[in-house]
């Protein structure tokens, strides 16, 4: 497998993700009143439920071939495990993304808790998965030495820095 072969599946993994989430999980408003009625601590984007769900559809699908590239290039050998501590917290980012932007936009009745407590605690969870991934990856790239002493990190070649 080539290394663009394996970036693009990293890619679509990790950006199919929150498009998928974000796409299934659907609109979250109060039930019982109509949208112009109730309270947004965001805006929702002016985007159809179907149009939402068919995008949802296509991230996951996306996000399922990126998976099953990459496990298959880890299996094979062609992409070192230790890439997968980065697109793990990726991962569970692009999650937060997808299912955080649906509660922020959830359309409530008086003060959204939801997207109060989301920006609370999630945004520290975030930042602390994108600095994990940054620092993980960048720790693998200026690496001079794979585990079996080449300078080989799974389609990327670390030369030091």
């Amino acid at each position: 497998m080539t290394n663009r072969g394996i970036v693009a599946a990293g890619a679509a993994l990790v950006g199919g993700v929150p498009v998928a989430a974000w796409g299934l999980m659907g609109q979250q408003n109060y039930a019982g009143l109509p949208a112009s009625e109730l309270d947004y601590a965001f805006q929702p984007w002016d985007i159809g439920d179907g149009v939402a769900a068919v995008a949802g559809g296509l991230g996951l699908v996306l996000a399922v071939a990126g998976a099953v590239v990459l496990v298959r290039g880890s299996l094979r050998g062609a992409l070192d495990g230790r890439w997968w501590g980065v697109l793990g917290p990726l991962v569970a980012l692009g999650l937060m993304a997808g299912v955080g932007w649906r509660i922020l936009t959830a359309g409530g009745v008086g003060a959204n808790i939801g997207a109060g407590l989301l920006i609370i605690f999630g945004t520290p969870i975030a930042a602390g998965l994108l600095l994990w991934s940054l620092a993980w990856a960048f720790w693998l790239v200026t690496q001079r030495h794979g585990p079996e002493g080449g300078g080989e990190l799974g389609g990327v070649v670390s030369r030091g820095v």
